[in-house]
């Protein structure tokens, strides 16, 4: 069984060694397996959330997306995209919006600590708490269910989202599935073997203790800050403690089993820690070398990275689209073609009509099929690969121009711009076939 894997990068920051070892490296790796459908994005919209610097925004969407493809994500197998190329999230976020209680949302953990540190100051609970922070859990949401994604990989801080989206979920497809499982319900995937690397002074690496080691910096820069690295002041000759040094860590994530054994047994003999950090560089610029190369190259073609960023949108949106078109039937947001119900005390029954129905086939291509009033199928359109071409033809179909039905045999096609666009079941006779396409001219007779 295919599980449907996604994961958003906010894009407010350059990545760094730490970011690479936490969740980039181990996400293209899950990436490669059969069993995984991924799917990856620029979280963007939240990166409004906490930058008000469009600049910096603008420059973390270009750098993100070039590491990740530099990085060896593989965009045939996954889809990779910017959540702001995809309308049907914020069209589902408000859906979302309207079931989400305010008193939900009042516990999120990123909400709480704004209004705790506000009253702990003396400020009014609420003072500088936008709506985009209050809102963080059910943009987040929609990013997950509009995909119906089963794992969802988040660090320990992100659980409760996660935890959120379920809750979201649930309450619509309580309210509006019919039975249905119009969403399904997301895990929280939490990789405890995932290294967290330490940082230059031995904390956490994190911009915000300004001890990160670039990730594709030059090669010179990758050099110094590897020689900032903090160790204790015991001399060459002298026995280093593998196991109490970051940079030992910091080795460790990068190294085969057979490097780390030979760099412990040389750490432990007395190696100077100038020369160890020599071992680190060499270490990670063989694992580097070659990705910021390709790095360098996707950032001087922007273009290039919007063009696959697009592509990417599109495939997303073959999901995407026909999913919300099912979200918004299931709330009422209906065509007035499909169902009329007269508002007042007593409702009557619409006259039954002929109308167009649209579906996606089974191979995930888009059809749609013509009804006459009866309920029979006069016409079954062609295969599209994706909704817009399908709802171009039928619209073109329903514009009153004059039809190109062509018989063939005991069945019909009919055609736009000398193409076929739809075909009729084969009838029982010749009197059969014709009455069927007296209907088929009602059908698509403009309404007076």
């Amino acid at each position: 069984m295919t599980t449907r894997i996604l994961t958003g990068i906010t894009t407010t920051g350059t990545p760094h060694l730490g970011n690479y070892a936490g969740a980039i490296r181990p996400a293209i790796v899950a990436s490669r397996s059969p069993e995984a459908d991924s799917f990856y994005f620029l979280a963007d919209y939240h990166a409004l959330i906490k930058c008000d610097d469009p600049a910096r925004i603008q420059r973390s969407r270009l750098e993100i997306a070039a590491t990740w493809l530099a990085l060896g994500l593989d965009v045939n197998k996954a889809t990779f995209y910017r959540q702001s190329d995809i309308p049907e999230i914020p069209e589902l976020c408000w859906l979302l919006t309207c079931v989400a209680g305010k008193g939900l949302l009042n516990r999120a953990h990123a909400y709480k600590a704004s209004v705790d540190k506000n009253v702990e100051q003396g400020e009014d609970p609420d003072a500088g708490v936008t709506m985009g922070l209050f809102s963080y859990p059910v943009l987040m949401a929609a990013d997950i269910l509009m995909f119906n994604a089963h794992k969802v990989p988040v660090g320990r801080d992100q659980i409760q989202h996660v935890e959120m989206a379920r809750d979201i979920g649930q309450r619509f497809n309580h309210l509006f599935g019919a039975g249905k499982e119009l969403f399904t319900l997301p895990e929280a995937v939490i990789e405890e073997e995932v290294a967290t690397l330490p940082g230059l002074d031995g904390r956490k690496m994190s911009k915000s203790y300004d001890n990160t080691i670039p990730l594709f910096g030059t090669a010179k820069q990758l050099k110094d800050a590897i020689a900032r690295i903090v160790t204790d002041s015991k001399l060459p000759g002298e026995p280093k403690d593998a196991d109490g040094s970051h940079l030992f860590t910091l080795y460790q994530a990068f190294a085969s089993q057979a490097q780390q054994a030979e760099f412990r047994a040389e750490l432990e003999g007395g190696l100077a820690w100038g020369e160890a950090k020599n071992r680190l560089y060499q270490l990670l610029e063989g694992e580097l070398g070659e990705a910021r190369e390709r790095y360098n190259a996707l950032i001087a073609k922007p273009a290039d990275l919007e063009d696959i960023l697009l592509a990417g949108a599109a495939k997303a949106r073959k999901i995407a689209t026909p999913f919300l078109g099912e979200l918004r039937e299931a709330v009422g947001l209906r065509s007035f073609r499909e169902q009329v119900q007269v508002a007042g005390s007593e409702k009557k029954k619409a006259a039954k009509s002929a109308r167009i129905v649209s579906f996606r086939d089974d191979d995930g291509s888009f059809r749609f099929r013509l009804l006459d009033a009866a309920g029979e199928q006069l016409l079954l359109s062609k295969a599209f690969t994706d909704g817009k071409g399908a709802g171009q033809a039928s619209k073109a179909l329903q514009s009153g121009a004059e039809l190109d039905v062509r018989v063939e045999g005991l069945a019909f096609s009919v055609w736009l711009a000398d193409e076929a666009i739809g075909a009729s079941p084969a009838f029982a006779d010749a009197a059969a076939l014709d009455a069927a396409i007296v209907r088929l001219h009602e059908a698509l007779a403009p309404q007076e």
